[in-house]
């Protein structure tokens, strides 16, 4: 039934007998910088290659501040405890993420309120924030109440989707409005742009991931993005255990986290920064593919979204219904293909079941037909 999809995906990929849904990629310095790190003896979170990474990747960014951290889970609860996320405060965020934008909110002991995305973006919805909002919410002592809980909302997750940015400019303007701290989740869309700035950049925090299947990686590692020099010292200063600067003494004035990221992986990610360009340039030239192959099926294939210029870190096609998705991963995966579906909707999973939850007809449309395919560079 799929045997012309299979059939183009190993011709485009060499006819490989295994074919990843996304491996890193190694064509620079990597090896080099590693040595260098090894040799010099920090391998830990002091060393050069970790300024380096920050200052390179704000620069690039055309932010002020980069800090970076262990993964980017750490780097998301960091951000909600710069926002002031305490227990029983209320978080905003989309039920079609990753788990680990969720379980960033209950490390808080704060809770999630889902709000539906749009299917072009696949990113939380402007529409649907502002009539959650309008219905459901009231301004009291310059904090954002949510009249059926009685619980402050304290701030707004919303995430790039697969790397297709969402419409944070109207997710910014609606959370300013309402006294609602904002944190993008860029996590999967470095190098992707909305209205011509990169995603990450239009919030007073956003965040980044370089685990292994993203675009760059360090094998794992985070970072905070941020114009707030305040936020980002102090980011800075609770990722290092909040210990205080001193010659010899062991000084921490309040409780810090070990989230600093190693001098051994920002060499990994020195070195591929240096390669980010050349392969957001190879993954569109996938895209393009994949786009006038699907256009001559009877499958769908996500395309950025208007006023974007997405990085296409996961490729995506949707199906019919859940029942055709189903039969394709069935087929794909048996033949070395490998695909996958979207996340379980984050209200679905155990621990979030009883968060608060709007209507999410557009995450569930897209959940029972996303198929994301494919989408290692190709060089």
């Amino acid at each position: 039934m799929f045997d012309d999809v299979i059939s183009f995906i190993k011709e485009t990929y060499n006819h490989r007998d295994v074919i990843p849904l996304h491996e890193p990629t190694f064509i620079g310095n990597e090896k080099n910088y590693l040595n260098n790190c090894i040799d010099s003896g920090y391998v830990s979170s002091v060393g050069r290659f970790v300024q380096e990474f920050e200052s390179k990747m704000a620069s690039y960014l055309g932010s002020s501040f980069a800090v970076a951290t262990v993964n980017g889970t750490s780097a998301l609860h960091l951000s909600l405890i710069l926002a002031d996320t305490t227990l029983n405060d209320e978080v905003i965020t989309q039920p079609l993420t990753f788990v680990a934008t969720c379980n960033s909110i209950k490390y808080c002991g704060a809770t999630p309120i889902f709000i539906d995305v749009d299917r072009n973006t696949m990113g939380l919805s402007p529409e649907a924030l502002k009539e959650f909002i309008y219905k459901n919410t009231s301004i009291n002592k310059n904090q954002c109440i949510n009249n059926k809980t009685g619980r402050v909302i304290k701030a707004c997750i919303p995430m790039h989707t697969f790397g297709h940015p969402c419409k944070i400019d109207e997710i910014k303007e609606i959370c300013d409005e309402n006294k609602i701290f904002l944190i993008e989740d860029a996590a999967e869309s470095l190098g992707s742009q909305y209205k011509g700035k990169y995603t990450g950049t239009y919030s007073q925090l956003g965040i980044i991931s370089f685990n292994g299947n993203k675009i760059i990686t360090a094998g794992g590692g985070g970072c905070i993005i941020t114009d707030n020099p305040d936020l980002a010292h102090k980011a800075k200063y609770l990722s290092t255990t909040a210990k205080e600067s001193h010659s010899w003494n062991f000084i921490h004035n309040s409780l810090g986290y070990n989230y600093r990221m190693p001098n051994i992986n920002a060499a990994l990610l020195v070195a591929q920064l240096e390669n980010l360009d050349k392969l957001l340039l190879k993954k569109r030239q996938l895209s393009k593919l994949y786009e006038e192959f699907f256009s001559e099926t009877e499958y769908f294939f996500v395309k950025e979204p208007d006023e974007s210029i997405s990085n296409y870190w996961l490729n995506s096609i949707l199906l019919e219904d859940k029942s055709q998705r189903d039969e394709f991963l069935k087929q794909t995966n048996a033949r070395g293909v490998m695909t996958r579906p979207a996340w379980t909707l984050m209200n679905n999973l155990p621990m979030y079941k009883d968060a608060q939850c709007e209507k999410i007809e557009n995450a569930s449309w897209i959940r029972d037909r996303l198929v994301n395919i494919p989408s290692t560079a190709i060089l």
